[in-house]
């Protein structure tokens, strides 16, 4: 049975590029269309959700990234460890958006893993299991994707120049870590 409090081997270093999973995070989704769920986001969390496609915005201690027309993926700044209130941001978004039909909340953290690259061979390692061309994508400060790498799909939110998010379904963690690994020991 799948383990969610298993994380992947500890921080990997390699010439020019490091890999490591950033937990424990809180990552939430959120759907919604109306003015009114607009409204409650920014009232509730203090932060403007992206409404320009691939794109994200960022608070003090939150980021939202633009997944589609309608749907964004909320994630903390911080680790849950420094983030005391990472349970009242979810309570309080479903009473200000589910509770009144506004949207719809749903939490995944444990679905998610969140890796963090950094370094200048990060995007040369995209490149070499994803079909998407990075070439623009890199040099645009808070640009997110979803694409495949390794046959996997994954969420990509370059966070600034050679710092890089990536989002994978848990069950697929491991085998694109050992992936992403075994091919940056050979860039």
């Amino acid at each position: 049975m799948l383990d969610y409090n298993q994380s992947l081997p500890e921080k990997k270093l390699f010439q020019d590029l490091q890999i490591s999973e950033i937990t424990p995070i809180m990552k939430l989704i959120i759907r919604g269309k109306k003015r009114e769920f607009f409204s409650a986001i920014g009232k509730s969390l203090n932060i403007l959700l992206p409404v320009k496609s691939n794109t994200s915005t960022q608070s003090q201690k939150l980021s939202a990234l633009w997944l589609s027309p309608d749907e964004w993926m909320i994630f903390s700044n911080e680790t849950n460890d420094k983030n005391s209130n990472y349970n009242e941001i979810e309570e309080l978004l479903i009473k200000n958006i589910s509770s009144v039909n506004h949207g719809a909340v749903t939490d995944v953290t444990d679905q998610f893993v969140m890796i963090n690259l950094k370094g200048d061979k990060a995007y040369k390692l995209f490149q070499t299991g994803s079909p998407f061309n990075f070439n623009d994508f890199q040099n645009k400060k808070g640009a997110v994707t979803q694409t495949i790498i390794a046959k996997v799909d994954v969420i990509i939110h370059n966070q600034d120049k050679n710092d890089v998010n990536l989002f994978v379904r848990r069950s697929f963690s491991e085998h694109l870590f050992s992936w992403m690994t075994d091919a940056a020991s050979r860039l």
